[in-house]
């Protein structure tokens, strides 16, 4: 059975339902989570629903059996924007009060109430399982503050928790629903041989179907006539269109060159490449290792050990030596004081926000601070190839001019040709001549060999422009041009030559070229102590090692498909723990969801891949990444050096208390004190 939950967010809803539905159906084992989808299945047979939907319920989610009478309830996440806004309106409306010389309670107490409607629910379920989180924390933090009669402080730590949830839980309802988009890269009707048009999914396999110069392939098949380059980046990561003729094998959502392809289908449109590549991403995010916040640790063992030791204070010199309960209870009342956790939970949420704003003016958007926390722990990264290691673009490279030509006359010739053509190598060679101050004079009666190249007239002259596999065609290839072009192909380079009816003029390489901040970023990245740098890529393996050897890196696996990507990083993470996958493509967002922490190129990066991940690199700066690691590692220095400061006057205090020297003034005024020191400790963060 598989149930919708409204409210399942992030790892902590689901470590909630694992504990409350998993003794109900034989174990935390027979369910299965869909964060990104928002679904949890529940494995075996026999499990009434009523049962499971009610244990949601405790748990503070509401379950919907998929199929079935959908319950009328709002999304949680709804609800969460709504209270978070009514939560920091009521506060501002209490300080307001205060400030008018009025009583600003009423405003701070809704804030509260309003703010942590939705937390107490989770609280109460971990005081009664005895496993005390975050949630618990902050209920003992704005009580704590109630208790002293520090109502500002109780309705903003109760308005900063609420503002992160409702950030949390944006961040993944945007993943959802660019997931949900990404099927439409493939289209949904398909035109049959014949004329008669299908919705995709009702197409049999074994049919044939036609696809028209510049359209998105429908289905995955294999070509049965015609010849055309497409596109198939955002499925293999290829950085050049790939030739495909007769007997091919062509991926839905990829895109059709110059060419008219006749495909057959081998594959329903439900188990097509793009298919498995959204059912690759929700699975990546499902087996992902939660990063658990480093102040959930802690709140685990603070919350109880306070509120023991406050029982002790009190019992201990009551019971066991005879002394007088008033005063104890008063120690052990200020014992609570001092404890009360205000400090340590604003510290937290002020420390990251001031990290996340640093990150922000740097270019990089973090979505949320348990992802620099986790980058503060990587120990390997795994690149992508095109579009992130590189421009994602071909560029010319090199140009040779043969038979007596210079070289301002072959770009003359190519640009001529190319001037016709949108294909993105054209566009290259003609930026390439125009900076050259190359007049673009377009060549007269040009026509497009599909899956070759082209040719036109060009002051009175008829030329041809085309691939390697064209001028073997052509017959007016040498031993000595052919060794060339052999070994241009093995580097990584796309040859495009130009030639006439008598001889070749010459030909010109083209490259996606390696970004110039690539190789100081890996270097950087390696002097940080990271244990292994990788490449990982669909293309061929002679371009994936040119690149990989001007970028520095050693390690390259190529020829590589999502799920292979998704292998690979499962493997880094199984060794090293704590793993960044950094990427741009569509292919590439099942790793980026399966990594510790996920980086995605913000210009180049397709929306799915900025969806999957945790992070975007909003100017596709590969250098942000070392400093981003240094970033995490300052951001968790600064709060553990908070943690340290405020638990070492509560310790004071603590031996104050034992003493029964303890004063309720002076714990409020030192838990007031130390609010305020930590907070200006963690605003210099802002300082990138």
């Amino acid at each position: 059975m598989t149930f919708r939950i409204q409210g399942l967010d992030c790892a902590e809803e689901v470590a909630v339902l694992r504990r409350e539905v998993g003794p109900l159906v034989g174990g935390a084992e027979r369910l299965a989570f869909d964060v990104l989808g928002g679904r949890m299945t529940v494995l075996g047979e026999g499990v009434p629903v009523a049962v499971v939907v009610a244990a949601g319920r405790k748990a503070g989610m509401v379950a919907t059996l998929e199929g079935g009478a959908r319950e009328e309830a709002p999304e949680g996440r709804d609800w969460r924007t709504v209270l978070m806004v009514a939560s920091g309106v009521s506060a501002a409306a209490g300080f307001g009060l205060e400030w008018m010389g009025a009583d600003g309670r009423w405003g701070y107490g809704a804030a509260i109430v309003l703010g942590t409607a939705l937390v107490l629910p989770k609280a109460w379920l971990a005081l009664r399982r005895g496993r005390p989180d975050m949630n618990l924390l902050m209920v003992v933090a704005i009580g704590g503050a109630v208790g002293i009669g520090d109502w500002l402080e109780g309705a903003s730590v109760a308005f900063l928790f609420a503002l992160s949830l409702t950030l949390e839980a944006w961040s993944v309802g945007r993943a959802r629903r660019a997931i949900g988009e990404l099927l439409d890269l493939a289209p949904r009707m398909v035109r049959l041989v014949g004329g008669e048009e299908l919705a995709a999914e009702a197409v049999a396999v074994g049919s044939r179907f036609q696809v028209r110069p510049g359209e998105r392939i429908a289905l995955d098949g294999e070509v049965e006539s015609g010849i055309s380059e497409v596109n198939q980046a955002p499925i293999t990561g290829e950085s050049m269109a790939v030739r495909k003729e007769a007997g091919a094998v062509v991926y839905a959502g990829t895109v059709n060159g110059g060419g008219a392809l006749v495909v057959r289908s081998t594959k329903p449109s439900g188990d097509t490449a793009l298919a498995h590549i959204v059912r690759l991403v929700g699975e990546a995010q499902q087996k992902r290792a939660p990063a658990k916040r480093w102040v959930d640790r802690f709140a685990a063992v603070y919350t109880p050990a306070v509120l023991g030791l406050a029982v002790l204070v009190f019992l201990v010199p009551v019971v066991g030596m005879g002394l007088g309960a008033a005063e104890w209870f008063y120690q052990a009342l200020v014992l609570l004081v001092i404890a009360c956790p205000c400090a340590l939970v604003i510290a937290t949420p002020v420390g990251v926000v001031a990290a996340l704003t640093a990150a922000a003016r740097a270019g990089v958007l973090v979505k949320g601070g348990v992802h620099l926390e986790t980058l503060a722990r990587v120990k390997a990264v795994a690149f992508d190839k095109t579009g992130t290691l590189t421009t994602g673009q071909p560029e010319v490279v090199e140009v040779v001019a043969l038979a007596g030509h210079t070289e301002e006359e072959l770009l003359e010739r190519a640009v001529a040709l190319e001037a016709h053509s949108d294909h993105p190598m054209a566009r290259a060679i003609v930026a390439y001549g125009l900076a050259r101050r190359i007049e673009p004079l377009p060549a007269s009666e040009f026509t497009i060999l599909p899956g070759k190249g082209a040719v036109g007239s060009w002051q009175g002259r008829r030329f041809w422009l085309g691939s390697h596999r064209y001028l073997e065609e052509l017959g007016q290839e040498t031993p000595e041009i052919h060794e060339r072009l052999e070994a241009l192909g093995r580097s990584g380079r796309t040859v495009v030559v130009v030639g006439n009816e008598s001889h070749v003029c010459g030909f010109l390489a083209l490259a996606d070229t390696v970004r110039p901040e690539a190789g100081a970023a890996v270097r950087e990245l390696l002097g940080l102590g990271m244990e292994r740098v990788v490449m990982l890529t669909g293309d061929n393996r002679g371009t994936a090692e040119a690149v990989g050897r001007e970028a520095g890196i050693g390690e390259v696996a190529a020829e590589l498909l999502p799920a292979d990507k998704v292998r690979l990083v499962e493997e880094l993470v199984g060794r090293y723990g704590c793993v960044a996958m950094v990427g741009d493509g569509i292919n590439d967002a099942p790793a980026l969801g399966r990594a510790s922490v996920g980086i995605a190129m913000g210009v180049a990066g397709s929306d799915t891949a900025m969806e999957a991940a945790d992070v975007a690199l909003l100017a596709d700066d590969l250098g942000k990444l070392p400093w981003l690691v240094r970033h995490g590692r300052r951001m968790m220095g600064v709060i553990r050096t908070n943690i340290g400061l405020a638990l070492g006057v509560k310790a004071l205090f603590v031996v104050l208390t034992f003493g029964g020297h303890g004063s309720l003034w002076a714990a409020i005024g030192a838990d007031m004190g130390m609010s305020l020191l930590v907070i200006f400790n963690a605003l210099r963060l802002l300082r990138g």
